[in-house]
């Protein structure tokens, strides 16, 4: 994902979006968590000593929000009304019956 492809959000959505993608996350890993943890603090521990620490946490960033923005999509995804569908579906036989 290249930087022109992030859409630049404000401070509240950008946090919204941190929560969602970490709460995924955790939900995700939970399983497979609770038998790793030893090796977890290891790769932390391993990580703290890296060079391009800043640069990593900027790509867990941008991957985290990544994720809550899919997260929060398909949780706020609003159907189409009923009654909105059914009028589409009257108008259409009105036309079938004009023909």
């Amino acid at each position: 994902m290249t930087h022109d492809s992030v859409r630049h959000t404000g401070a509240d959505e950008r946090a919204v979006l941190l929560v969602a993608g970490l709460a995924d996350l955790a939900v995700s890993t939970v399983g497979t968590a609770l038998g790793t943890v030893g090796t977890a603090l290891g790769t932390v521990r391993g990580l703290l000593r890296r060079s391009d620490t800043a640069d990593l946490a900027a790509d867990a960033e941008r991957d985290l929000v990544a994720r809550g923005r899919l997260v929060l999509d398909r949780c706020t995804a609003v159907p189409p009304a009923h009654l909105e569908i059914l009028a589409r579906h009257a108008l259409a036989r009105r036309a079938a019956d004009d023909v």
